[in-house]
C-alpha cells in the first residue's frame, strides 16, 4: 500500500475504547469502519432501551396475569364450596325420605338443579378466563408495538 492511503501506526492506538490495535488502513476504510462502529453503538442503544422496554412490561403482564390467576383460584374455591354445600343438603335430604319414589324423585330433582347451578358456574370460569386473558395481553401487545417501533 502506497503512504498516500494509509495512516501510519502510532506506538499502540486503539480504536474506539475497543482495546485493538488500530491497523494501517485507508483512510476510506477508515472512515466506513468508524461509521459503521457509530451505527453499531446506536443500534445496540436501541436494543437496549427496548428490551428494558420489554422487561417492564412482561412483569406488568406476569402482575396482571397473577392477579387474574388469584381471582380464577378464589372463583374455583368458591364453586368447590357451593358444590360441596349442594351434596352435603341432598345427603340431608335423602336421610329423610321414606320410599324409594322420594329417592328418585329427590335425586332428579337434585340432578336438574345442579345441572343448571354448574352451567352457570361454567359460563363464569369462562368469562373470567376471557377477561384475564384480555387483560393480560393488552399491555403486552401494545408495548411489542412501540419496542419494535423503537428497534426500527
Amino acid at each position: 500500500m502506497s503512504d498516500a492511503h494509509t495512516t501510519e501506526v502510532n506506538e499502540n492506538p486503539k480504536a474506539n475504547g475497543f482495546n485493538l490495535p488500530l491497523f494501517a488502513l485507508p483512510e476510506a476504510f477508515q472512515g466506513a469502519a468508524e461509521q459503521n462502529a457509530t451505527r453499531a453503538k446506536q443500534q445496540i442503544d436501541k436494543v437496549k432501551e427496548a428490551s428494558t422496554e420489554v422487561a417492564l412490561l412482561l412483569k406488568e403482564a406476569y402482575a396482571i396475569n397473577a392477579k387474574g390467576a388469584a381471582d380464577y383460584a378464589a372463583k374455583v374455591i368458591e364453586i368447590s364450596s357451593t358444590n360441596t354445600s349442594s351434596a352435603l343438603a341432598l345427603m340431608t335430604d335423602l336421610i329423610g325420605t321414606k320410599s324409594l319414589s322420594e329417592v328418585i324423585q329427590l335425586s332428579a330433582n337434585h340432578g336438574r338443579k345442579n345441572f343448571e347451578v354448574i352451567a352457570a358456574q361454567n359460563k363464569e370460569l369462562w368469562d373470567l378466563t376471557k377477561k384475564v386473558a384480555k387483560e393480560g395481553s393488552e399491555p403486552l401487545k401494545k408495548g411489542f408495538a412501540r419496542a419494535l417501533k423503537t428497534l426500527s
